[in-house]
């Protein structure tokens, strides 16, 4: 076991209902008459976890009101504006250690509200990156992710597309290993407009986080040691090349500047996408008849190799927080404790989703012995673990992702040049971070 998912024993968290810090033997507690008002991630992948929710209010007496269910680009956009306008006045929110740092001040440290003994059952690298200045702000899930390769199995059995492959570039077909093996061969089996080689999400921070690892695999850094920006360089132009030569091929879908994360999940499953890079969470929803196509034909394998022979690896967590304007508490810590316990864990982890609780991880290879789908899923996700590196940590970098992703796209389209693309990019970063006095 990696040391990403090692160091921890689980154990069984409840809240009391009075103030100040819980003691583990009192959750969930009893909140007769509390409603909490939630703000939540949404998506196919969690809803599993949700119909928790009813359990939990049936427990203690209390009611959540959910009164957003967006994806988390649109839903920090909500949180933005809740905090530009003054009316944080719920109580629960999804949170991801890539946006937490924007975040400075409306969040409880749940350390004040969570048994120590229970905290420790965590990994303590995903417990590190949900603490900022001292304090635990988000509680993680069992939604740690790093990307690895989903492929269909029938491409590289199919006698046919073999010989082709090795007639044409004098290789066997084999899935990648490396970035520049993946580009080929989502040129090789792409068939427009029934067939793709492979897909990317194309806005928001999805595309940047996407090159930020590119990046990174092929030798060069977002922002330098003196946290300039500083990927307008000539590792950048190969890594954003990539993306512009696979959309010129025609091996992506048209669309694909405007995919986000479930856009990527439904297209795999669709059978119509021959490479996928992709998160843990999808691995069940891509195996199972009722909602994808190439169920029993999926292979997954670690995230490819860029040019520095370094693999990509953007990674964080999800998580739920409890704010600091938030009337109950105690009530709102339960509910963040509950959909992030034991329980909830193997629920998710069941789907594909790595758990953040060393117990629940343990469990879930144990599960595993008997299916040999998931079992490989594990040993891809868990070697993909040992290359995870998170985004820069700067409360800036959401904001820097949206300056800087309407220029990848831009590359990406025809519209500039990749160097043209990112010197305009690399300036309006500049610019963020001065005004913000990083600079």
């Amino acid at each position: 076991m990696n040391r990403l998912l090692s160091g921890v024993a689980a154990g069984a968290l409840l809240l009391v209902s009075g103030v100040g810090m819980a003691q583990a033997a009192d959750l969930p507690g009893k909140f007769p008459g509390v409603t909490i008002d939630a703000k939540l991630i949404g998506g196919q992948q969690y809803e599993k976890l949700y119909e928790r929710i009813g359990e939990w209010e049936k427990a203690t007496g209390a009611k959540v009101n959910v009164l957003s269910k967006k994806n988390h680009f649109d839903l920090d956009k909500e949180i933005k504006s809740d905090i530009a306008s003054n009316s944080i006045t719920w109580c629960v929110g999804s949170n991801h250690t890539s946006f937490a740092p924007q975040y400075p001040g409306i969040y409880v440290d749940l350390n004040t509200l969570l048994p120590k003994e229970e905290i420790a059952a965590f990994v303590p690298a995903n417990i590190a990156a949900a603490t900022l200045d001292g304090k635990l702000v988000m509680l993680p899930r069992a939604q740690f992710d790093v990307s690895a390769l989903y492929y269909q199995k029938s491409l590289y059995q199919d006698e046919a597309k073999k010989k082709a492959y090795k007639e044409k570039y004098g290789e066997e077909l084999a899935p990648p290993d490396t970035f520049d093996e993946m580009a080929q061969q989502a040129e090789f089996f792409a068939n427009p407009p029934d067939f793709y080689g492979t897909q990317f999400a194309g806005k928001e921070e999805a595309i940047n986080g996407r090159f930020y690892e590119m990046l990174v695999a092929d030798g060069g850094e977002y922002l330098d040691k003196d946290g300039k920006p500083a990927f307008n360089s000539e590792a950048g132009v190969q890594a954003l090349d990539w993306f512009v030569n696979l959309y010129k091929a025609k091996a992506v879908p048209a669309g694909t500047t405007n995919y986000l994360w479930d856009d990527l999940g439904q297209g795999f499953a669709s059978g119509t996408v021959a490479l996928n890079l992709d998160w843990p969470g999808w691995a069940g929803f891509f195996n199972d008849p009722k909602s994808s196509k190439v169920a029993g034909n999926v292979g997954v394998k670690v995230q490819p190799k860029g040019s520095s022979g370094k693999r990509s690896g953007w990674s964080g967590a999800h998580g739920f927080s409890v704010t600091e304007n938030c009337a109950n508490k105690e009530a709102a810590a339960s509910l963040v404790w509950w959909l992030t316990n034991e329980d909830s864990q193997k629920l998710e982890a069941a789907a594909g989703p790595l758990p953040t609780r060393t117990a629940v991880w343990e469990w879930d290879i144990e599960q595993a012995k008997s299916d040999p789908y998931k079992t490989e899923v594990l040993q891809a996700f868990q070697e993909a673990a040992k290359n995870a590196f998170p985004v820069p940590q700067t409360a800036e970098w959401i904001e820097i992702s949206n300056a800087v992703y309407p220029e990848l796209q831009a590359a990406i389209l025809g519209d500039k040049t990749s160097k043209q693309a990112l010197d305009d990019a690399a300036a309006k970063a500049t610019q963020i971070l001065e005004d913000a006095g990083k600079l």
